[in-house]
């Protein structure tokens, strides 16, 4: 039977959400119900609230969440009720291009559910980023599952889901960040942070956090950066040449997304560095370089799609990886809320006052 649950919808641009009853359809073929246990307010809510995704309206908002599978749908193997997880947007198909050359990370064709929640008068919902977790329930497909280790705290790990995945996966499967590297971040939100984590993870001797908030400095400094550097006060390409003998970073994460802060990338990378861009633009941005600067400096210029991840093999060793005190996502969650409290949320977060608002359900 179809089960009514609270969730939180934007019903038009840049309105404040409500909590309202939405139905909760049992799962058909491939799809899995999830009792959510709690949810990360990620930026990306709040551009679907903003209407910076699109204007499919209503959204049911929320998607960095772990919970506990309820039940499943026909087919469904890769996990069962009772099942702790964490929810992911990259659903892999296993068929497309990029699954068959061995690239699943890289997969053309994710997928979600094909049932909608909806309102109580029927208006279908469209779930944020194919999950919608700030519900008490939520319908998704079941590649969107990963099972982890239950000891994990839902708060922690279901920040994998998006941001923290993001900024580690930045650094670790993009920018191949390796024992020794010299590495600089620019922007030092929660996925900037995850992507000073990830570098620690993978041995970098010189991790360097830029920022303009001297807070999110501080917080970059206990989840391992070695450097700061107040881009108000110093200019950030020069800075990262003195830090790292005059040559610049092996490695260098634009976690902002703003042509400025990527020129700034791409000057403060050593030659034959890599620059990674993890921080997401708006559709007017342009970018203007000199194309004998790209030539002549080498290396790479990449974009990291959600960290580049595959959850199947990466959300378990992070968790383990948690669990084992090697990586602190507790120090990600500033904060624990409610559903009522998410439009307060926003604003804390848009005022740069926590790393990560995590809804407990």
């Amino acid at each position: 039977m179809p089960q009514h649950v609270r969730g939180v919808v934007a019903h038009s641009k840049g309105e404040p959400v409500r909590v309202e009853t939405i139905v909760v359809p049992d799962p058909g073929p491939g799809e899995v119900v999830v009792s959510v246990q709690a949810c990360g307010v990620c930026h990306t809510d709040l551009h679907y609230r903003q209407g910076g995704i699109n204007d499919d309206f209503p959204f049911l908002l929320g998607h960095e969440a772990a919970g506990i599978v309820e039940s499943v749908g026909a087919g469904v193997s890769e996990v069962a009720p009772g099942d702790f997880v964490i929810l992911n947007w990259r659903a892999v198909c296993g068929r497309c291009r990029a699954c068959r050359r061995g690239r699943p990370q890289y997969c053309f064709d994710t997928h979600n559910a094909k049932q909608k929640m909806t309102l109580l008068d029927g208006a279908e919902l469209s779930p944020a980023l194919g999950i919608g977790a700030f519900a008490e329930k939520t319908l998704v497909a079941a590649g969107q599952c990963t099972k982890v280790d239950p000891a994990a705290s839902p708060a922690a790990a279901g920040l994998l889901g998006c941001g923290v995945m993001a900024g580690i996966g930045a650094a670790i499967n993009t920018g191949g960040v390796g024992r020794g590297d010299t590495v600089a971040v620019i922007g030092c939100g929660g996925v900037g942070d995850a992507a000073v984590a990830g570098s620690r993870l993978a041995g970098a001797a010189t991790i360097i956090a830029i920022d303009l908030d001297e807070r999110k400095l501080a917080t970059a400094r206990t989840l391992g950066a070695t450097h700061t550097v107040n881009a108000k006060e110093t200019d950030p390409v020069e800075a990262v040449r003195e830090l790292t003998g005059g040559h610049g970073a092996d490695v260098v994460i634009e976690a902002v997304g703003r042509p400025e802060t990527y020129r700034q990338a791409f000057y403060a990378r050593d030659l034959a560095g890599t620059v990674v861009l993890v921080g997401v633009p708006t559709p007017e941005m342009k970018l203007e370089l000199p194309l004998l600067d790209v030539f002549g400096r080498g290396g790479a210029l990449k974009s990291s799609w959600y960290g580049d991840c595959l959850p199947s093999r990466d959300f378990p060793m992070l968790v383990d990886l948690y669990l084992q005190g090697r990586l602190d996502l507790n120090a990600f969650v500033t904060e624990t809320i409610s559903l009522d409290d998410i439009e307060a949320a926003f604003a804390r977060m848009d005022q740069g006052d926590v790393l990560r608002s995590v809804v407990i359900l």
